[in-house]
């Protein structure tokens, strides 16, 4: 065994610890795995304060979706703290007016208790379509939105509306990078991953076939292999 590296894993939005629940047997045998609270705070600067006041001195970082712009601040923040960083299902570009319409609309659905609404309505566009009539698996999302909460996941949704563009930061990445996304992510298409991989010189890309955003929960042993080989 080599030295043991911390490894830290970001949810995303509406998501626990159960995102990764089957990621954490595959790398704990590398060092310790954390999974960040992100639900306590409404920007992301916040957050990233937060996860570092938390973390070891160095450790490598994972974000899927949510968790990537999460991961984004973080490496604005500390850059040096990063040792490795997988990006999963998620974007570098700041939210379009449109998108941010929606969330606040969603915010307001959410404040007047309507939150298992939403979830259900998010469940087709969370996984690929092949899985919309996987019963276990919509079991495990509504939980987790279950796990959040109303005022967590208005915090979170606040957070994503007012994050920057991160395109400008991505060539100052400077640690080995996995980009990983689900071929038929419906959120973060392929070609935001590609533009990220474009534009961080040490990075590899993997396209996770017959998967939509939720990868770590929809193709589990697709993701760990790269995983694995990220942190090797």
């Amino acid at each position: 065994m080599t030295d043991s590296t911390p490894i830290i894993l970001v949810p995303g939005l509406l998501c626990s610890p159960l995102l990764y629940a089957n990621q954490i047997p595959a790398l704990w045998q590398f060092g310790p795995v954390t999974v960040a609270d992100h639900r306590r705070d409404d920007t992301m600067d916040a957050i990233a304060r937060r996860i570092l006041a938390a973390a070891p001195p160095r450790f490598a970082l994972a974000g899927l979706s949510m968790g990537g712009y999460i991961a984004y601040a973080v490496l604005r923040a500390a850059p040096e703290r990063v040792t490795r960083l997988a990006l999963l299902d998620t974007g570098a570009r700041a939210d379009l007016p449109e998108q941010s319409e929606r969330r606040k609309t969603q915010i307001e659905l959410a404040r007047s208790g309507r939150l298992a609404e939403i979830s259900e309505t998010l469940w087709p566009l969370f996984v690929h379509k092949d899985r919309h009539g996987d019963a276990a698996l919509k079991k495990t999302v509504l939980r987790m939105a279950e796990e959040t909460g109303v005022e967590a996941f208005i915090r979170q949704q606040t957070a994503i509306m007012s994050r920057p563009d991160s395109r400008p930061d991505l060539p100052k990445i400077k640690c080995p990078t996995l980009v990983l996304v689900g071929e038929g992510d419906q959120l973060t298409p392929p070609k935001l991953s590609e533009e990220i991989a474009g534009a961080i010189p040490n990075s590899r890309m993997v396209v996770i076939p017959g998967s939509g955003h939720l990868s770590t929960l929809e193709r589990p042993d697709a993701v760990n292999s790269a995983l694995v080989e990220w942190m090797s």
